[in-house]
C-alpha cells in the first residue's frame, strides 16, 4: 500500500521505470482526493523515431507558418506507415511538443495560422487556373519540353502578391535560347511581371538529375505539378528517385491535369530557323550575356553563393539570388538541434 501526501492542489508524478518499467503515474491533489492524471508507459514518446519525423515535418513547415493535417503529416513522414501515427500525435500533443489546431497540427499554440492557410489555399485554385493557361503558353516556345508548377502554388498555397514560379525542361543543347526568349517575352510584353510568369529553373532533357540534393530541393521535387511534358516528368521522377529516400510515403504526382501541345509550325519554324552550328553559337552567346548580366547585378555575391543560387551551366539555369534553400535548411536544422537536445537531456535525467 502506498500513501501520498502533498500540498493541497498540488501535482505529483510517480517514476515506477526504475523498479519495473512499468510506467509514469501523475496524480493531482486536491482537498483529501487524490486524482489519476495520466500515464505513460516506457520512455517518453518524444524518444520514438516516429516522434522526430513528425517534429521535424511540422518544423520544416512551420518556417513557411503552414500547419498541416495528418494525412499531409503522414506524405512527408520520412518512417515506414505502419506505425501509430495518430497514437504519436496524441501523446505529442500531451507532451506540448506540438498542438492541433481544428483539423490541423503545428509546432506552436498560434491558432492565427489555420486562417492564414485556409484562405491560402482558396487564392491558390484560382490561381492554378491562370498558372494552367501560362503554362500553356510556355509550352508554345521554342525548345521547350516540359513544364512544371514550383514553389507555394505547388503546395497548394499562395498570396495575392505571391508569384507563380516555373520548373522547364528544355531540348538539350538550346537551354539558353529558350531561357532567353521567354525572358524577353516576360519583360517586353508582360512588362517584366513576375505574378504569373516567374521561370527561374530550368534543366535539359538529358541532365534532369538535380545535381543538390537535400531536404529542400527534395521536397520541391515530390510537390512539383506537371502540367506540360509527360514522357519530361517520368524521367524527371525516374532520375531523382533519391528525393523519394526523403519522403517514401509520398505519391508520385497524378498527371491526369497534364496537356500535350502538339508542335505548332510557327514553334517547328523557329526551331529550325535555330538549329545546327548557328543554333549551338546562340545557345552559347546567350548564356555568356546573361551570367555577365548576373555578376555586374551580384557583384559582392561570393563564388560559392554565386554558383549555388544562380547556377548556370549548359543544361542548367537557376536564378534563386535570396539563397532561400540554405536560410531554410539553417532554420530547421536549428530547430531540430533543439529538439535532440531536450531529448538528449531527458533521456539524461532518466539515467540518474
Amino acid at each position: 500500500m502506498l500513501t501520498l501526501k502533498s500540498p493541497k492542489n498540488a501535482t505529483l508524478a510517480i517514476d515506477l521505470a526504475p523498479m519495473s518499467g512499468a510506467q509514469v503515474l501523475t496524480f493531482r491533489f486536491q482537498s483529501n482526493q487524490v486524482e489519476f492524471l495520466r500515464a505513460h508507459r516506457g520512455s517518453p514518446i518524444v524518444m520514438k523515431p516516429i516522434c522526430r519525423s513528425i517534429i521535424k515535418v511540422l518544423e520544416y513547415f512551420q518556417i513557411f507558418q503552414y500547419p498541416l493535417k495528418k494525412e499531409e503529416i503522414e506524405r512527408f513522414l520520412d518512417c515506414e506507415p505502419d506505425q501509430d501515427l495518430q497514437g504519436a500525435l496524441d501523446e505529442l500533443i500531451a507532451e506540448q511538443k506540438i498542438f492541433a489546431l481544428g483539423a490541423y497540427y503545428a509546432v506552436v499554440p498560434d491558432s492565427s495560422i489555420v486562417p492564414r492557410r485556409e484562405e491560402g489555399n482558396r487564392i491558390a485554385v484560382k490561381k492554378m487556373k491562370k498558372a494552367s493557361w501560362m503554362a500553356k503558353l510556355i509550352s508554345k516556345f521554342p525548345f521547350v519540353r516540359g513544364v512544371m508548377v514550383s514553389g507555394s502554388l505547388s503546395k497548394g498555397y499562395m498570396e495575392e502578391d505571391s508569384d507563380v514560379d516555373y520548373f522547364i525542361v528544355t531540348k538539350t543543347g538550346r537551354l539558353w535560347v529558350s531561357r532567353t526568349l521567354l525572358i524577353l517575352f516576360k519583360k517586353i510584353v508582360l512588362l517584366n511581371s513576375r505574378k504569373y510568369f516567374c521561370v527561374n529553373y530550368f534543366v535539359d532533357e538529358e541532365h534532369l538529375d538535380i545535381e543538390e540534393k537535400n531536404l529542400f530541393t527534395a521536397t520541391e521535387l515530390v510537390t512539383l505539378l506537371p502540367l506540360y511534358g509527360k514522357q519530361q516528368y517520368d524521367d524527371l521522377v525516374a532520375n531523382n528517385q533519391w528525393a523519394w529516400e526523403y519522403y517514401p510515403q509520398h505519391p508520385v504526382q497524378d498527371k491526369s491535369q497534364m496537356f500535350e501541345n502538339r508542335m505548332s509550325p510557327l514553334k517547328s519554324l523557329a526551331e529550325f530557323l535555330m538549329s545546327g552550328t548557328f543554333g549551338c553559337k546562340l545557345d552559347a552567346y546567350c548564356m555568356k550575356k546573361t551570367v555577365a548580366f548576373w555578376k555586374r547585378k551580384f557583384p559582392e555575391m561570393e563564388h560559392k553563393t554565386f554558383d549555388l543560387t544562380l547556377k548556370s551551366r549548359p543544361y542548367v539555369s537557376k536564378h534563386h539570388p535570396q539563397n532561400f534553400q540554405q536560410k531554410v535548411l539553417d532554420r530547421l536544422e536549428e530547430r531540430m538541434n533543439h529538439y535532440d537536445q531536450q531529448v538528449q537531456e531527458m533521456i539524461r535525467l532518466r539515467s540518474l
